[in-house]
């Protein structure tokens, strides 16, 4: 198909993603911000009319869709790949651990969204960003739940990702040795977790909880994963592998 040929929201398409290569180079001096946007504009030489339909709020969408870029770049990643030989704990470490390393060159950028999307006022788009970049993690290696595990996986690895995150923002080994030993700590923290919660389950108070209160539980958690991608606060969650 022809450019002549693009929709609106092609051409916006379009337009976004050049305006966010062009800000990558200013977003070190000026955030994720208006001044970013309009060098961007100016480098690029697009229409400030389509530059205002990309990106709205200006510099926090942004940052959000630089995010959701790099939730693009991992998905085709995972999907393209054969990771049949590992199992799922492995798989998540790899995810989390690529997600990161796709991009390193771009640290700053990413500081500085963190810094933005941390603020009151934007924090429900950086948890909803969160969120989303656990989702594509899960369901790009294979996760079909659509019970309480669903949830619960996601806010899981939500918390592992944002914790992962904000080490490697302030890690200097080489080759960010250090938060890679870090990544495997919070993993196995949530694995220790996992034995734990399995061992309960399998008490006779913790039969009484899941024919009770959890029954009503993972009623609601079904509920809640319908409202896929929306951003929720932690919960513990449960992966095996």
């Amino acid at each position: 198909m022809s450019e002549t040929d693009w929709s609106e929201p092609d051409h916006i398409a379009d337009a976004r993603n050049r305006l966010l290569d062009a800000a990558l180079i200013h977003v070190a001096f000026d955030g994720w911000s208006k001044e970013t946007l309009d060098a961007a504009v100016a480098d690029t030489g697009v229409d400030a009319g389509l530059a205002k339909l990309a990106f709205p709020r200006g510099g926090v969408d942004m940052a959000v869709a630089f995010h959701d870029r790099g939730d693009a770049q991992l998905k085709a990643e995972l999907e393209g790949g054969d990771l049949s030989g590992m199992g799922m704990t492995a798989k998540i470490t790899h995810a989390v651990r690529r997600r990161l390393e796709l991009i390193a060159a771009d640290r700053e950028a990413v500081r500085r969204g963190a810094t933005l999307l941390a603020l009151p006022i934007y924090a429900a788009d950086g948890s909803r960003a969160i969120w989303r970049t656990a989702d594509t993690i899960w369901s790009a290696l294979g996760d079909t739940s659509t019970d309480y595990n669903f949830y619960t996986k996601r806010a899981t690895l939500s918390a592992v990702y944002s914790a992962t995150v904000l080490f490697w923002l302030g890690d200097d080994s080489p080759r960010s040795e250090r938060t890679w030993d870090f990544l495997d700590r919070r993993i196995a923290n949530v694995m220790q977790f996992e034995k734990v919660k399995a061992q309960v389950k399998e008490s006779p108070i913790g039969r009484l909880w899941s024919a009770g209160p959890g029954r009503l539980a993972e009623r609601m958690g079904a509920r809640v994963a319908a409202r896929r991608g929306e951003g929720m606060p932690p919960m513990p969650g449960t992966w095996s592998g």
